[in-house]
């Protein structure tokens, strides 16, 4: 029972050993920034992945009972990676996980002291500084941690022109190891994208050739080409291949220049192209459509939602693809939410050749059970007429025009949309009103739609000043004239 009692008292002390030791809280979590990212170097971590190495830099916390006093340990790592295992031994380290030296650790204790409850943890991993230079926006010397990679510590340094397949990484040795993040991030080969390790210089090559993929692929983007690669290997091995209704035979390729041409051009390309590996050079792009790009076009016109413009009664003309042999009730309903609220449904019409058939969108919009027999046509022209109706505001007011009818509203409420009266030319308020049949109303009468009100020009100053000038001339030259008139008489 003694011995059981010292193993519960052994486990009861490790378990709140959280004392600092040379500096280092157990089990602290340190911030590491690495590449454009904020990371922690926490020891959980690094010692429930089974390929942390162990860094020169790291601390280790050793436990262990003897006759019933706790034994507790800090072991640093230094760059000699040779460590002290209490006082029975010294192993060198180097190359050794984590997992494989707890296990080496707590055999030597174990043999030395049995039923010790041996405990062996990572109290603070390390963090270290790795050069990066070459293609990149300018050297910059990288903080980093046991666990962080290659891709990690080149984020955010690249120049538009880096390579990411020809990454060279020299370590404290001078031993050179190429790398291709490509590998790593596509085919989720991280052998490609190591670990580094303290006294890593990370060397960024320039690329050769970068080209762009569009279209009918599995995969567009941007990629670097290596020596030997082209239009097939683009295609099929960095664009996954072609979708299912890819057109090889209208294929464009953008050469952003060449040495005939430095302007650019374009190449017009067929499925042959791609099984010769047609040859590609640096910022090629290449352009590969569907065959869905070839169906037939109708348009729709009138009071769409996607009207533009500053006029309330704008109208706008879209073009729209359809299936051959499609009816106009699937492509009403397909594009229902086209149609603008203003949108007249009742008095919508196909305009074919020339011709209006006239076409119950309602009806297809709403009655479930209908099932529309117009097909159709290349061409077509489906007009949505708008339901807005309008009051028109003309003569002496800031802004004569159009305005939305609204019911109930007087003639001043239009007149107020209008900017209201011009003063210098109206008075009294003066107006005229008349339906959209030209029938003269009263100011009292109800405003319909399509009524028109005009503001009167009937100031007495306006036309006074506008008529001034000119009866003043009239007159100073008719007393001019009866002046001269006398002055003759009189000599005679």
């Amino acid at each position: 029972m003694k011995k059981y009692f010292y193993v519960f008292v052994f486990f009861f002390c490790v378990s709140i050993f959280t004392r600092t030791v040379n500096g280092y809280e157990l089990y602290a979590a340190d911030p590491i920034t690495v590449g454009n990212s904020t990371v922690t170097s926490n020891a959980s971590i690094a010692m429930s992945s089974s390929d942390y190495l162990v860094t020169a830099g790291d601390i280790y916390t050793l436990a262990f009972a003897v006759n019933g006093n706790v034994v507790s340990y800090a072991i640093p790592v230094d760059a000699s990676y040779r460590i002290r295992v209490a006082n029975i031994t010294t192993i060198n380290v180097a190359g050794n996980t984590f997992l494989r030296l707890k296990q080496r650790v707590e055999e030597l204790v174990t043999q030395n002291y049995p039923m010790s409850g041996v405990q062996f943890a990572l109290t603070s991993p390390a963090a270290f500084k790795v050069v990066v230079d070459g293609e990149v926006k300018e050297t910059a010397i990288k903080q980093a941690w046991a666990l962080s990679r290659l891709s990690d510590v080149i984020a955010g340094t690249l120049t538009d022109y880096a390579s990411t397949r020809d990454i060279v990484i020299t370590d404290e040795n001078g031993k050179k190891s190429t790398y291709d993040i490509f590998k790593a991030s596509r085919f989720g080969d991280l052998s490609q994208n190591p670990y580094v390790r303290p006294g890593d210089r990370v060397t960024v090559a320039r690329m050769n050739r970068k080209v762009t993929v569009r279209g009918a692929v599995e995969r567009p983007g941007t990629y670097e080409l290596l020596e030997g690669e082209n239009l097939k290997c683009l295609v099929e091995y960095y664009g996954g291949g072609l979708t299912a209704r890819a057109d090889t035979n209208r294929m464009e390729l953008s050469r952003a220049s060449d040495h005939t041409d430095p302007a650019g051009e374009i190449l017009y390309l067929n499925g042959t192209a791609i099984a010769s590996d047609y040859a590609l050079v640096c910022y090629d792009t290449l352009n590969i459509p569907t065959y869905a790009e070839l169906k037939p076009v109708m348009f729709i016109e009138g009071a769409l939602s996607s009207a533009t413009g500053t006029s309330l009664d704008a109208s706008t003309r879209i073009p729209v693809v359809f299936e051959t042999g499609e009816n106009y009730g699937t492509l009403v309903r397909r594009n229902k939410d086209r149609f603008s609220p203003t949108a007249d449904m009742k008095n919508a019409y196909i305009l074919r050749g020339g011709k209006p058939i006239p076409i119950d969108i309602n009806q297809m919009l709403y009655d479930a059970s209908y099932y529309g027999n117009e097909i159709v046509q290349p061409n077509d022209t489906l007009i949505i007429p708008f339901r807005q109706y309008f009051v028109s505001v003309a003569g002496a007011v800031a802004r004569p025009g159009r305005y939305p009818y609204i019911p109930d509203r007087t003639w001043e409420y239009y007149i107020g949309l209008a900017g209201g009266f011009v003063n210098e030319k109206n008075s009294g308020k003066a107006i005229t009103i008349r339906d959209m049949k030209g029938k003269k109303m009263r100011k009292t009468d109800p405003i319909t739609p399509e009524t028109t009100i005009t503001a009167s020009a009937n100031s007495f100053t306006y036309y006074f000043g506008l008529y001034a000038p000119v009866i003043t001339t009239v007159l100073s030259a008719v007393s001019t004239t009866v002046t001269i008139l006398i002055a003759t008489k009189n000599m005679r």
